[in-house]
């Protein structure tokens, strides 16, 4: 992705529906999933950010399962930017799209995830993880899509 746009707020940038497209790539067993659904930014009335409900099929090994997850995108230290928590209220990353591009990390017990995102346009961002680890060692390249 060449040129990125920038986000003054991401989270008015975020809110809404967005189609979501995930391949999944186990660099070491050279195995390849794929995750196809839909991700709703809604507001967060009481912390005044958003919830991120994402919910689809995701196929590993020729199996397809339901899959989902949910997130709270909180507002950042900064104007414009995002504190991306797990439900229960865990850190996960931040979020600073004013450049159009953010590379942040996650460590996770004895892995590390670095999370890059990358805004191409009003309505396409793309979210690329690269999970390594004794255990993993895993490329997630997420492509959203605004609805309507």
């Amino acid at each position: 992705m060449g040129k990125f746009r920038s986000v003054p707020d991401v989270l008015a940038y975020l809110k809404g529906s967005w189609r979501v497209e995930r391949t999944v790539r186990d660099l070491a067993s050279g195995d390849a999933g794929r995750f196809e659904g839909t991700t709703v930014f809604s507001p967060l009335d009481s912390e005044g950010g958003l919830l991120h409900k994402e919910s689809g099929t995701f196929v590993w090994q020729g199996v397809a399962r339901p899959a989902e997850r949910t997130l709270r995108f909180l507002p950042g230290p900064t104007p414009g930017t995002a504190d991306v928590r797990f439900l229960d209220g865990r850190p996960f990353h931040d979020l600073d799209l004013t450049s159009g591009r953010h590379v942040t990390d996650h460590p996770c017990a004895a892995d590390l995830y670095r999370g890059e995102f990358a805004v191409r346009d009003a309505d396409h961002w793309r979210s690329v993880w690269r999970v390594g680890g004794p255990a993993k060692d895993l490329v997630l390249t997420t492509d959203y899509a605004r609805e309507g």
